[in-house]
């Protein structure tokens, strides 16, 4: 369970730096300059969202049987690893354009859509997939999103600017290699 957590953790922490979900809410803080509301609805749609995402990969892993999952969790890593090499880019259908009911509904209905189909929403079902501990999963993974988002909603701009983006997709992509790699050969 504590691994299950901790790689979570790490994982979306680590794909969520650059991710079109951050760069959602670098325009939301600088738009409202409310990090608090922010970051509940960041919160709040990121444990709906990753719920729903870690159901669907607990459910995958009872369905499929094991020895078809662990080839489908091997390449889904993998997969991810070269996703993690593609930058994001937030479309403009896709940024706050008007208040849909103050800053928190805001952010919560605009992350979360956002959110679906994303890598960390992908890596959410994998992790489930993978880890036999959904709470755990979801849990990590919500705290990994608050990890990278908080510190955007709080300090915007000024942090944005000195993160090394590329290099922390590079990390984010061999750890996601490994875990693909580990999957398929370790089972």
């Amino acid at each position: 369970m504590i691994e299950a957590w901790l790689v979570s953790i790490g994982i979306v922490a680590l794909a969520e730096i650059g991710d079109k979900t951050q760069l959602l809410t670098l325009v939301l803080a600088a738009r409202y300059r409310r990090p608090w509301p922010i970051v509940a609805g960041i919160f709040f749609a990121t444990l709906v969202n990753h719920g729903i995402a870690g159901a669907v990969g607990a459910w995958l892993t009872k369905t499929i049987g094991p020895d078809a999952m662990r080839w489908i969790l091997g390449i889904s890593f993998i997969a991810m690893a070269a996703w993690m090499l593609v930058p994001d880019k937030l479309d403009e259908s896709e940024s706050a354009e008007r208040k849909l009911g103050g800053v928190f509904l805001s952010t919560l209905v605009l992350f979360f859509f956002v959110e679906i189909g994303d890598k960390t929403q992908i890596a959410t079902v994998a992790l489930a997939a993978r880890f036999d501990s959904l709470t755990a999963v979801v849990m990590g993974t919500t705290v990994g999103m608050l990890l990278a988002n908080a510190p955007v909603a709080f300090f915007g701009d000024a942090l944005a600017r000195r993160l090394p983006v590329r290099a922390v997709h590079v990390v984010a992509a061999v750890i996601f290699a490994a875990l693909g790699a580990g999957v398929l050969l370790l089972g």
